[in-house]
């Protein structure tokens, strides 16, 4: 064969290579994975911005995550120094969205359901009531910072809240500490069902607190923590008469103890 004729062999090889290149079909990104997560947990106090809603309490939980979705079950059961009428028992359906901005800000909006089946609406108990939720998270530096807004349809007004994560890597124990603080401030204006005139509530509360995470499985992980939480300037008024003290809002120091199956 001569030289032209290995030009125009190669060539004619190069462009059907060239072709069957530029029509082969791009494969589709594979579809995300749902992944679910039960997480049994024991905690010494059952404390919610700074209220003690129950003394040690069962708080198994369930949730799905699909992609930026995320949603999922989460429930109290006390077993020990129970508040009539508050989290006896009680299930939050909750959901959100995480939008990536850039490697380090995302915007996450979201809801949760409260709903507490026992409580006594003559007594002045909601049986349920709803709060959708918008976060912004921004890492700096190895810490998490997010602010977040969230808003009660049924109790009418909002929370505001600011929290920071950080974690501290443990190598040779193959674990991390995981610190976390929080601080917020709440002003409730229809506090108490079927009250009139309303009952209004406010309030701060703040929290410290730092959990370890310890992987016993590919799937399975033990986690402990401890925290302390406090509610400050925590108040009730209905109408126009004197405002009273919350007395579920202290400080306790709280253990938890949780395992956690992802599949």
């Amino acid at each position: 064969m001569n030289k032209s004729s290995l030009v125009l062999l190669s060539a004619l090889t190069m462009g059907a290579l060239s072709v069957t290149a530029q029509t082969a079909p791009v494969p589709a990104p594979a579809a995300p994975a749902v992944a679910i997560t039960v997480t049994p947990a024991i905690v010494s106090h059952y404390m919610f911005r700074g209220q003690r809603l129950g003394g040690a309490s069962l708080q198994p939980a369930i949730e799905a995550s699909y992609g930026s979705f995320v949603g999922g079950l989460w429930s109290n059961f006390p077993v020990k120094d129970k508040v009539p009428g508050t989290s006896d028992p009680e299930f939050d359906f909750y959901g959100s969205y995480t939008a990536a901005i850039s490697d380090t800000l995302s915007v996450v909006p979201g809801f949760t359901a409260y709903y507490y089946p026992d409580a006594d609406a003559k007594a002045g108990f909601y049986k349920f009531t709803f709060e959708p939720s918008l976060a912004v998270n921004y890492t700096t530096s190895g810490i998490k910072f997010t602010p977040k807004i969230f808003y009660d349809f049924v109790l009418d007004g909002p929370t505001f809240e600011l929290g920071a994560g950080y974690a501290l890597p443990l190598k040779d124990l193959g674990t991390e500490l995981g610190f976390s603080a929080s601080i917020g401030t709440y002003l409730l204006n229809d506090f108490a069902k079927n009250s009139t005139p309303r009952t209004k509530a406010w309030g701060d509360y703040w929290s410290v607190g730092v959990a370890a995470p310890f992987q016993l499985t590919k799937e399975s992980k033990l986690t402990v923590g401890f925290a302390y939480t406090k509610g400050d300037g925590a108040y009730t008024k209905v109408g126009s008469t004197p405002k009273s003290e919350n007395t579920l809002a202290v400080g306790r120091g709280v253990v938890t103890v949780s395992y956690s199956y992802a599949f």
